[in-house]
């Protein structure tokens, strides 16, 4: 992060934005974030590290190109018409490469399907989340902390997840970076591989139903962080 800061390739203004407070912060905690936890997934399997270096892809080209609009339904309706939106472009690349990691991390066809809705719901998720400072990084951390207490490649993943969330948490609340989708993207991705990788079908389908719902009530889930 610090080396983006120093350097701002394509100039300040690329890495700067106004947070809902009116107050000018950097975004180089996203691609710093999201480079560090895809190399962390990556030490832990493959197939962890693409979905999150995807996920963190896609959300940066939203962050650069994205437009004010939020949620499925705004971005579908918008497809539909014949425009395709940065949002939408976000929600095929990190489905896409969550289908992938799910191939890789799992056997069986319906544990992949699963697998990857896990995955690309997950990071949906936690970017629904970051709408304050401190809100997507601090759920990470929450619903994150039980996978600290398995053994193996779960526990490494959400280890990867946690580590890179706690690095960037103070900057975050202090209101100086915001992760953007880049970030949130990230860790979401991290997050989800480590549920897949420390569950079974009926973990991933309980995971599965859950991200599912919530990103059909994405602006109610939005509305919420916001009222925290």
């Amino acid at each position: 992060m610090s080396l983006l800061r120093a350097g701002a390739p394509g100039g300040r203004a690329r890495w700067e934005r106004r947070n809902h407070a009116g107050r000018t912060v950097g975004m180089y905690a996203g691609p710093a974030s999201a480079v560090a936890v895809a190399v962390g997934a990556a030490r832990v399997h493959p197939g962890a590290g693409l979905a999150v270096l995807a996920a963190g892809a896609c959300g940066a080209y939203d962050d650069v190109a994205g437009d004010h609009r939020r949620g499925f339904r705004a971005h579908l309706k918008a497809l539909r018409d014949g425009e395709v939106t940065s949002g939408a472009v976000k929600l095929f690349g990190v489905s896409a490469a969550g289908l992938a990691a799910g191939a890789l991390l799992k056997e069986r066809p319906a544990d992949r399907v699963l697998a990857g809705v896990v995955i690309a719901g997950t990071a949906h998720f936690v970017n629904l989340l970051d709408v304050r400072p401190g809100r997507a990084v601090g759920a990470v951390l929450t619903l994150g902390a039980p996978g600290l207490l398995r053994a193996g490649p779960a526990c490494e993943l959400t280890a990867a997840a946690l580590g890179v969330a706690v690095a960037v948490l103070p900057d975050d609340l202090g209101e100086r970076v915001m992760i953007g989708d880049t970030g949130a993207h990230a860790l979401g991705a991290a997050l989800g591989a480590a549920v897949v990788a420390g569950n079974r079908r009926a973990g991933l389908l309980a995971h599965a139903v859950a991200v599912v719902v919530a990103a059909r009530h994405g602006d109610r889930v939005s509305a919420w962080a916001r009222s925290w």
